[in-house]
């Protein structure tokens, strides 16, 4: 798995979020912006943004330079071959970001820069940033599984619109979201008005950070049917290359299916803690560091669907327990 502690490569931000959640507004503030970055804007559809002409100082094909230094294009044909198109140009970026489609789940870009080695080479991917109408998100849950999947790969979610809705609404989606997405960093927006330094260069898929940043209380937020998260703590051992497998055989024996998995390890023989992550099948770890005055305990959070806290902890403790 590709990792932000690579400097070699230039990092990537996904922004996802549901038609109507705010991310051509964010785009906007972004492109206009005097924030002294070079960012490249990838769209999936350019018409969408409506860039204002008074800030476009050349263009070439569908491909326009901002007077802030920032690029905005389209997407042309796949993706893999938008971002070579972009990088061949003379132009250095600082920074990439990408538009995802608002009813696309993030999982399968995420996965392709993850084991694309024609991506990885020269791209990391540093965050996926979820933008959610506050004021009409929890009719789009009820109505479209993707908005579920959309907050549950995210890394930083920005509650947009918060100007709308009252604080005990707030309240009400704020819960609802740590149901799905307990280790996300979640920020209140209006216009979608945010610091760069809250979604970009973020570390999101650095092993080290997102494995600092993540809570691990035990718990099981949501129904077994939808997209939720479960917590796991527990003493004794387990096999990281045991438990690789069974996150591979999960979904075909118990039919749970998690997208993300973070956590912390006690490995037998090894007086270091062992951390790892995992997207769909890609799995990460390495041992981290000694455990210290800290009693060594078995941390975990996994998010996915169909998950049943009872079993899941079952079947990991069968299968991959030393």
């Amino acid at each position: 798995m590709n990792s932000s502690e690579n400097f070699n490569t230039l990092p990537v931000t996904l922004l996802a979020g549901f038609l109507g959640s705010g991310k051509t507004t964010l785009l906007n503030y972004i492109l206009k912006q005097n924030h002294g970055k070079r960012i490249a804007v990838i769209e999936n559809e350019f018409g969408e943004i409506g860039v204002d002409s008074e800030f476009v100082i050349g263009a070439d094909e569908d491909i326009f330079e901002m007077s802030n230094g920032c690029i905005c294009c389209s997407i042309r044909g796949d993706l893999i071959e938008t971002l070579n198109r972009l990088l061949e140009r003379q132009q250095k970026f600082d920074y990439i970001l990408i538009e995802s489609t608002g009813l696309a789940s993030s999982g399968p870009i995420a996965q392709a820069f993850l084991v694309e080695d024609e991506i990885s080479k020269s791209l990391s991917l540093d965050g996926i940033i979820t933008l959610v109408d506050a004021k009409h998100i929890l009719n789009n849950l009820n109505e479209q599984e993707v908005v579920w999947e959309q907050i549950a790969f995210a890394n930083v979610i920005l509650l947009n619109k918060a100007d709308l809705v009252t604080e005990p609404e707030m309240e009400k989606l704020e819960k609802q979201i740590r149901q799905i997405n307990p280790t996300a960093k979640i920020h209140k927006t209006t216009n979608a008005v945010i610091g760069l330094d809250q979604i970009l260069d973020i570390g999101g898929f650095d092993l080290k950070t997102a494995i600092e940043t993540a809570t691990f209380d035990t718990h099981h937020h949501g129904t077994d049917e939808a997209i939720s998260s479960v917590s796991l703590s527990f003493p004794g051992h387990v096999d990281p290359d045991r438990l690789n497998l069974w996150l591979q055989m999960l979904l075909i024996q118990e039919g749970m299916n998690v997208f993300r998995a973070k956590g912390i390890l006690n490995v037998e023989g090894s007086l270091e803690r062992y951390i790892f992550q995992s997207v769909y099948m890609m799995f990460e770890g390495r041992f981290d560091k000694p455990w210290g005055s800290n009693s060594p305990l078995n941390k975990m959070v996994f998010i996915g669907q169909n998950l049943n806290s009872q079993r899941l902890e079952e079947s990991l403790k069968n299968f991959a327990t030393a």
